[in-house]
């Protein structure tokens, strides 16, 4: 598959989202609402549950199916509010000492003159920090687009696990296009320049791991994602310091590229 047909394939609605993945992954899953500030972002869904035996906090960045289910979930571009919850369940998480997991699927953060009113950047820049500074260990999945830094302010994290033919970029291939040839028809040719691929990814460094989806939507793809998740905190878990290891593994990206 070329790039950009894998960014066709990252957006397919008829894709596992991240309420499939909560659903058939964890268990006892309650979901918890709001940011204490302003008002219930649906974009983003997040609470307890358990990945196994283990209780853990998860948190996803929600685009629904059909129509009306995107719309009632903004198209997966979480608002300020939005991250503003998913930081709240985090720093819950801190006090308990639960992991945390994070499903990532989103074009971008909402970009509506609303949502920069009410602080878009500062609330993106605010998760950075504090995701930079727990103590606990953060895994993130990155289901389907992780566009820009509405993406980045969920995967901050210790593990970057990509599917196959999930996506991540700094903006969109017709954005690019846009802006680099006035011509947002040369999309494909931006998402090749991009390097957006999970493979991509993995070569940079970026992506820890990334995931087949031969067998996606099966209970066997969800029972071995399942495990290896537990198995991947698990290890995690024994680390003495783990914000120390995580702060040089995003410095050491782009190491390679030095001149």
């Amino acid at each position: 598959m070329t790039a950009y047909e894998k960014v066709r394939t990252a957006r397919n609605n008829a894709r596992p989202t991240a309420c499939d993945y909560i659903g058939r992954i964890f268990s006892s899953f309650i979901e918890l609402h709001g940011d204490r500030r302003y008002r219930d972002d649906k974009a983003v869904i997040g609470g307890i549950a358990f990945l196994r035996d283990m209780p853990v906090t998860v948190i996803g960045i929600e685009k629904g199916h059909t129509a009306n289910e995107r719309i009632h979930h903004s198209f997966g571009s979480p608002s300020p509010e939005g991250y503003r919850k998913a930081l709240r369940l985090m720093r819950m998480s801190e006090k308990f000492r639960h992991p945390i997991v994070t499903l990532v699927d989103t074009s971008g953060a909402y970009c509506g003159i609303g949502a920069e009113e009410r602080g878009q950047g500062e609330a993106i820049a605010e998760n950075l920090l504090e995701m930079s500074a727990l103590s606990v260990p953060i895994v993130s999945l990155l289901i389907g687009e992780g566009g820009s830094g509405g993406a980045l302010a969920l995967a901050l994290s210790d593990r970057l696990w990509m599917l196959e033919n999930s996506i991540y970029s700094v903006i969109s291939p017709e954005g690019c296009a846009s802006i680099l040839w006035r011509d947002g028809g040369e999309a494909a040719k931006a998402a090749e320049a991009l390097r957006l691929t999970a493979e991509d990814a993995a070569e940079l460094g970026i992506a820890d791991r990334i995931i087949d989806e031969e067998l996606i939507g099966t209970d066997y793809f969800y029972t071995k994602l399942r495990d290896e998740l537990y198995e991947e905190i698990l290890s995690l878990s024994s680390h003495e310091n783990i914000r120390d290891e995580r702060y040089r593994r995003f410095r050491a990206f782009g190491e390679h590229q030095k001149i």
